[in-house]
């Protein structure tokens, strides 16, 4: 067995992508839809429901569902799959840099 550290290029691209917040609402039918998409190409999310938390519905109530890592907002609106597909791709990209940089 190798003891030596693994390259950004041979690490699975899912265990490079962060965690990401997905805010979404109840009944919000292009929630609905997002949560679908991101299912299906394995993102790793938390979802919060920003009903009722009057500082998450100042934030991004009007955009729901918004797709954040920590406090940056990476999509808003109708998450489609091909949006998704190359934010995903472009956090592997920004993951892979900071490993190797």
């Amino acid at each position: 067995m190798s003891t030596e550290p693994l390259s950004p290029e041979s690490v699975s691209p899912a265990l490079l992508l962060p965690e990401l917040t997905f805010y979404s609402r109840s009944g919000c039918h292009l929630c609905e839809q997002a949560h679908a998409h991101l299912l299906a190409l394995d993102y790793r999310f938390a979802e919060v429901d920003v009903t009722g938390d009057a500082e998450l519905e100042r934030l991004y109530g009007h955009h729901i569902p918004v797709l954040a890592a920590g406090e940056r907002v990476l999509i808003k609106g109708v998450f489609s799959k091909g949006r998704l597909s190359t934010l995903k791709l472009l956090l592997v990209r920004e993951a892979r840099e900071q490993q190797s940089g």
